[in-house]
């Protein structure tokens, strides 16, 4: 009995693999080059391993297959892109908006939010948040972002010492408290949130542990499989943290549109000209217009439900705060193995902040392009989110290879920047590539950081500006010197660019 078992399972494992591999789909993506593919698993086996492993692995593929390669996993393909060209084809597209079927595995957290949306919710979420990105919008929070700035300033002079143990724990903290003050006009340094955001932080690091679990595991992909695994428990527990927190902060502000009629000033006049003798609200500090702000007017409207504003709350609490914190923390370990390039940025920055009165405004921000370039030299490095992914809406060409319909796409934008075709001696940290005699020709597609195209990051003008406003003040305030270095850094799959461990620098007041 057993051995008929056997004999069938093998004949249908055979057949599948005959059907999967050799029909017309399956003989496109096999002329991709790539490693060798085992019948059921395909590629898999080079996946399961540790997140670190994996991270090495798919640099080991980039490197050996330059073009585009194949990866099998079960009935899955997914072609993997680096080089500009390429990239080009897939994200440079109109017609390539939706995301690939991994980020349904987000779905559970994220729900189908502006990251993961594809189609017309995503046209519609994008239109109705564009706004709230607006260059006089942001004129607004110049000051919370320099406040924020400001107060991280005190904690590094007050820590006792000059090596901070932590930077990535300690810089996250500071900009989940801007995108909270801005994005969505709550301050997490109220005593009743104050509590949330140390569990949110761990959570939402939990959280994408458990992600990366699933995504190389496709036995998993199938709900009905997964929600039978102690992960799953596991996973409804942070949901419940993760959600938490952001219902809580729509609470806040829906609580503060009520007790305002619906005004939410912009202004210069104080709240209590607003707010009609109400005792509370003479307490509420300013607040100026939000992203939540929009959604929640829209919630008015009936143009967006509960479910959907807590789905773009979760997706831009967790991308505005994640992702600017890892730029912010490998730029402060690039100046500190690179004094000439620190001195030459903090020259930059002494002399626009001492015609300011020793201060920042949005129009000093603007002036400082010398550190700007320093900050897109370290993205180039180390792009915060080190890749994307889109599925092909139609058979597309890359190059000589044909790609079918609804196939994965993964574009590694962390080689993309290190192609020594574009980017000469790529490993070294040189701002001066951007100089604008030396960006001129360069492809378009060789540099995505915030990534391109129609679904090109709605927020990237704002994390320029947080970027550039906390620096210039790190500047101004320390010197900036290695603890651990770049060298024995170790990365792993992760959905931002995360080191395997805590990193150490040490901040030097002036």
């Amino acid at each position: 009995m057993i051995t008929e078992i056997l004999c069938f399972v093998t004949f249908i494992v055979a057949i599948h693999y005959f059907v999967l591999h050799y029909g017309n789909r399956g003989r496109k993506i096999n002329l991709i080059p790539g490693p060798i593919v085992v019948p059921f698993l395909g590629t898999l086996y080079m996946l399961q391993s540790s997140r670190r492993d994996i991270w090495e692995t798919f640099r080991k593929l980039n490197a050996q297959y330059y073009k585009i390669y194949r990866l099998w996993s079960v009935t899955c393909a997914y072609i993997n892109v680096h080089r500009p060209e390429h990239v080009e084809t897939i994200i440079g597209n109109t017609k390539f908006t939706h995301k690939s079927w991994l980020y349904r595995i987000l779905e559970p957290w994220l729900g189908t939010g502006l990251l993961t949306a594809s189609g017309s919710k995503w046209q519609t979420r994008r239109k109705m948040l564009t706004p709230a990105f607006h260059f006089n919008v942001l004129q607004q929070f110049v000051d919370t972002i320099i406040n924020e700035g400001e107060l991280l300033i005190e904690r590094l002079k007050k820590e006792g010492g000059p090596t901070v143990q932590d930077l990535f724990n300690l810089i996250s903290e500071c900009t989940l408290n801007t995108i909270s003050e801005t994005a969505m006009g709550i301050s997490l340094k109220d005593p009743d949130m104050a509590n949330y955001q140390c569990k949110y932080r761990q959570a939402m690091h939990d959280m994408i542990q458990y992600i990366i679990y699933r995504m190389v595991r496709p036995w998993f992909y199938s709900n009905a499989i997964f929600n039978l695994t102690p992960t799953k428990w596991l996973q409804s527990k942070l949901l419940k943290i993760l959600h938490g927190f952001s219902r809580k902060i729509i609470q806040e502000r829906k609580q503060y549109h009520e007790q305002t009629n619906g005004h939410c000033p912009t202004g210069d006049k104080d709240d209590s000209t607003l707010i009609n003798g109400n005792d509370y609200l003479r307490t509420v500090r300013k607040k100026k217009l939000a992203m939540l702000d929009l959604l929640i007017s829209a919630h008015r409207s009936n143009q967006i439900d509960d479910e959907g504003i807590r789905e773009e709350v979760d997706t831009f609490i967790f991308k505005g705060h994640d992702t600017t914190a890892v730029c912010i923390c490998f730029t402060i370990m690039l100046f500190a193995e690179h004094k000439e390039i620190q001195d030459q940025a903090r020259a930059e920055v002494k002399e626009v902040m001492e015609r300011n009165d020793g201060k920042l405004n949005m129009t000093a921000i603007q002036e400082l392009s010398y550190l700007e370039r320093c900050i897109k030299e370290s993205l180039r490095l180390y792009p915060s989110v080190p890749s994307i992914s889109r599925e092909t809406e139609t058979n597309v060409k890359f190059g000589n290879y044909e790609v079918p319909n609804k196939t994965a796409v993964i574009v590694h934008i962390f080689d993309t920047h290190r192609d020594p075709r574009y980017w000469p001696n790529p490993t070294v940290f040189d701002p001066d590539r951007f100089l604008p005699e030396n960006s001129r020709g360069r492809h378009p597609y060789s540099y995505i950081p915030f990534s391109a195209g129609p679904r090109n990051c709605i927020g990237q003008k704002f994390a320029m500006l947080e970027l550039k406003s906390v620096m210039a003040l790190l500047l101004y305030n320390f010197s900036l010197e290695p603890v651990d270095y770049l060298k024995d850094v170790q990365f792993f799959l992760d959905m931002v660019l995360r080191p395997s461990h805590p990193v150490r620098s040490k901040f030097v007041p002036l």
